[in-house]
């Protein structure tokens, strides 16, 4: 028994360290969740505790809308999004890894989606159209970001004068953000805070644009 437990205590362990060290590089360069991983991204446990049905709700979707999932991976909430909007709307899936992009590429031609279009990029690059969105969402995202401030600007100016940016963060993320956090983000970046939705393990949090 005692072996059973240091040995249980040492991966433990191990999961900490690695956690924290992520955490850390997350802060001087990006370090998104790697593409091999992305399978995790899918399980079910992540529409029980990643706060997937908070972040739709927090979208208040409707169809026609243009929306910019920022940090998309392989298109977890992406297609229920596109699915929401309708053919008239359009979803822009934004990643750093092109192989998140691909994998999602791939999903969109299995299931006949034509309203999703990639965009690879990362959130401050400036690559985004401006005005153009009348949504967009960052789920465990912000805290992959090294210039976060930044990010939330490029958002801002991408978003329509009503436009709504949707964050939501997950307990036990190595890049997990307080919502302190994002509450100063926001008032820096001309956002101004919304419905804030508290589940067990995450929170979700509108981000309405001023000006």
């Amino acid at each position: 028994m005692n072996r059973v437990l240091i040995i249980a205590a040492a991966l433990l362990g191990v999961i900490v360290v690695v956690s924290i060290a992520w955490r850390y590089l997350s802060r001087v360069g990006s370090l998104p969740c790697p593409s091999w991983l992305a399978w995790t991204l899918e399980l079910n446990h992540m529409e029980k505790h990643g706060g997937q049905s908070a972040t739709i709700d927090a979208l208040e979707l409707a169809a026609g809308m243009r929306v910019a999932d920022v940090g998309c991976g392989p298109g977890r909430l992406t297609f229920r999004i596109a699915d929401r909007v309708g053919p008239d709307g359009e979803v822009v899936a934004v990643d750093i890894q092109q192989k998140m992009l691909a994998r999602l590429e791939r999903r969109t031609v299995e299931n006949g989606v034509s309203n999703v279009r990639p965009l690879l990029a990362g959130a401050g690059e400036g690559k985004m159209p401006r005005e153009h969105f009348d949504r967009a969402l960052l789920v465990t995202v912000l805290g992959e970001i090294p210039d976060r401030e930044n990010a939330l600007r490029e958002i801002h100016g991408a978003l329509k004068r009503d436009g709504v940016l949707v964050i939501t963060e997950i307990l036990g993320d190595p890049h997990y953000q307080r919502l302190k956090t994002v509450r100063a983000l926001a008032e820096t970046t001309g956002f101004e805070i919304g419905t804030i939705r508290n589940k067990t393990f995450s929170y979700t949090v509108q981000l309405h644009k001023k000006g």
